[in-house]
């Protein structure tokens, strides 16, 4: 894409399971170069995990300040950092990981947005935030102001209902919302078409396009897409946040959005998002 200041831009997040950690060091980088581009963005979107994304970032939960030897990320990100370990730790935990019968992902996922979203979250989400859902009866997406992911097996056997609709992880039916509109940023922590995504050395013209998300055909997107469904370390974590940031700085300055900041030193390390990390899981 070639963005455009003059239009309304939007951010479009996909949905990547537990690897949606990539998009806290991409909004790391955005909010630290170019924070316009996330306080301006007309509509803020997701599908799947990535909607909690888009959720955290509309409503706004209050999560303060991130310090880390010559870190400085604001950005309210700490939380749900926290909360992605803690859910790996409760999947860890488990016999049978997230199928073990007496453990729901998305009761945990539901108890954590009702602990954290403010009393007026409807307000500020409302003609902002859009959430990608799948419609259980004939598998048609819809945009609805509700954060909810169900995968189904992986997240249980009954879907979850609205307005007296089933429906399912919106992954399915589409996992980037609002890519069609010229001016959508697009984030994925898969190599593809995306405009933020991580960039594979090897060439690679193969593509599969599902639910309006394209990826690569290759081992490092096969390890990606599986490690998706797994419970990750702190290490893991912190690997797939800097690629975010990384891979959204980049972004920045093919769009030529930091012309004036070219030259400034990359101020996320592995090192320092690991050390938030630790930081986090002891207070989380």
């Amino acid at each position: 894409m070639m963005f455009n200041w003059s239009e309304e831009w939007n951010l479009s997040f996909a949905g990547c399971g537990f690897r949606s950690v990539y998009y806290l060091g991409a909004l790391s980088c955005f909010l630290d170069r170019v924070p316009q581009l996330v306080h301006g963005a007309t509509r803020i979107c997701g599908a799947s995990s990535g909607c909690l994304v888009a959720a955290a970032v509309t409503v706004g939960i209050p999560i303060g300040e991130v310090c880390g030897k010559d870190l400085l990320i604001q950005i309210n990100i700490d939380h749900f950092c926290a909360d992605v370990l803690n859910l790996a730790r409760k999947v860890r935990k488990q016999p049978l990981g997230v199928f073990h019968p007496g453990f729901s992902l998305l009761q945990v996922v539901q108890d954590s947005l009702l602990e954290k979203l403010p009393a007026d979250a409807h307000l500020r989400a409302s003609g902002r935030l859009c959430v990608s859902l799948t419609r259980l009866a004939d598998g048609k997406n819809v945009l609805v102001l509700i954060c909810s992911c169900f995968f189904p097996v992986y997240c249980g056997f009954i879907p979850p209902s609205y307005r007296g609709e089933l429906f399912l992880d919106g992954a399915l039916s589409n996992n980037l919302p609002l890519v069609e509109q010229r001016n959508t940023i697009t984030m994925a922590p898969f190599s593809g078409e995306t405009d933020i995504c991580p960039k594979d050395n090897a060439f690679n013209p193969i593509q599969v396009h599902c639910c309006s998300l394209s990826i690569q055909v290759n081992t490092r997107n096969v390890h990606r897409v599986c490690t998706s469904f797994l419970p990750p370390t702190i290490q893991n974590l912190a690997e797939i946040c800097h690629s975010g940031y990384v891979d959204a700085l980049r972004f920045l300055r093919d769009q030529d959005l930091i012309t004036a900041q070219l030259h400034q030193p990359l101020r996320l390390d592995q090192s320092a998002v690991q050390i938030l990390l630790w930081s986090t899981a002891s207070s989380g």
